[in-house]
């Protein structure tokens, strides 16, 4: 027996079997007995083989590794679909490598390269509509998008049911009294926005209420443009007595401008966001929002893309998990 790390060969000779057999074992042929598949796993247990990893790809071809594709790293709720991604593909056999993406060529740019040289078995891609990215995939290769719905029948999504968000959240701020209500959006390009919308737009219409047009403003996801947007209403003079807005990032800045024109919250202004980040809670007054599963958004891509690699059936090619209303002091029932 070898004195550095046991070989292959150290395996067979302790299990009795050819290395062969012991790398049929390995690859999870079905051409070995249950006797001697039995035989060379207390082999490989006794002796601490670990199997080389290069040499498993080369055999199997598979890198038993994925990509997941964001705009950037450093946003919360990308850093958080990520973790529950990173942690399921290692609970199956995996490893998960993470890249940002700005824009479309450097997208592209990093497809090629991945997808290309097949250094990845598969894609996790977020946000494909953020630009014209979703157009620069290749068209076989395993993919799911977390976080957007999938606009096509061939690739797999894992979301949140955003129209069910929308509605809810907007149905809490009519049942706590409100009747002229605001919407300050994420880009419109994007499908989430859309589908927040729409289920927006249901809600205000089943209860009779008007929908005003003047009282939607389009942000960019981010706290600046939640702060313009209430300074835009202020300015128009029109402004509405709750607002529902898209994500939590812009609630925050919508909270902050408030402040800033003496607009007290929620006695002159009802604010409720999506997302329920961790400063939410904190923040003056804590933030009413939706709150979604974000680590589990990535868990569920990760699974179902491993599953499609893996030549498994999903069951649940088109999936939408729910949001949870948490209550908080920045709405005010009438």
């Amino acid at each position: 027996m070898s004195k550095t790390n046991p070989t292959i060969r150290d395996v067979a000779r302790q299990a009795g079997v050819s290395h062969q057999t012991v790398s049929r074992v390995i690859n999870a042929s079905e051409d070995v007995t249950s006797e001697t598949r039995e035989r060379v796993e207390i082999a490989i247990a006794e002796l601490g083989y670990r199997p080389n990893a290069i040499a498993r790809s080369m055999a199997s071809g598979q890198t038993h590794t994925l990509a997941c594709i964001s705009p950037n790293l450093t946003d919360y709720t990308f850093a958080s679909i990520i973790e529950g991604a990173e942690i399921e593909a290692r609970r199956l056999g995996y490893f998960l490598l993470s890249s940002s993406a700005r824009d479309a060529e450097s997208f592209k740019g990093l497809v090629d390269e991945l997808v290309g040289h097949r250094r990845v078995d598969g894609l996790l891609i977020m946000n494909p509509y953020s630009d014209e990215r979703y157009q620069l995939l290749p068209e076989t290769f395993p993919t799911v998008f977390v976080g957007a719905r999938s606009r096509g029948e061939n690739i797999c999504s894992v979301c949140l049911d955003d129209e069910a968000v929308a509605y809810n959240a907007t149905r809490h701020l009519i049942e706590c009294g409100h009747q002229r209500i605001g919407m300050i959006t994420g880009p419109m390009a994007e499908d989430c926005s859309m589908d927040r919308m729409v289920g927006f737009q249901k809600a205000v219409e089943e209860h009779h209420l008007p929908f005003v047009p003047e009282l939607i403003i389009e942000g960019d996801w981010s706290a600046s443009s939640g702060q313009a947007a209430l300074m835009q209403l202020y300015a128009n003079g029109d402004l509405p007595g709750a607002i529902f807005v898209q994500n939590d990032r812009m609630a925050m800045g919508v909270l902050h401008a408030a402040r800033d024109l003496k607009i007290a919250v929620p006695e002159r202004l009802s604010v409720i966001g999506v997302d329920d980040m961790p400063l939410t809670q904190h923040y003056d007054p804590p933030l009413t929002t939706m709150r979604q599963d974000m680590p589990r958004l990535g868990l569920e891509a990760a699974r179902i893309l491993i599953h499609a690699i893996d030549g498994a059936q999903n069951q649940q090619c088109q999936m939408k998990l729910p949001a949870e209303l948490v209550m908080r002091q920045s709405v005010k029932k009438i």
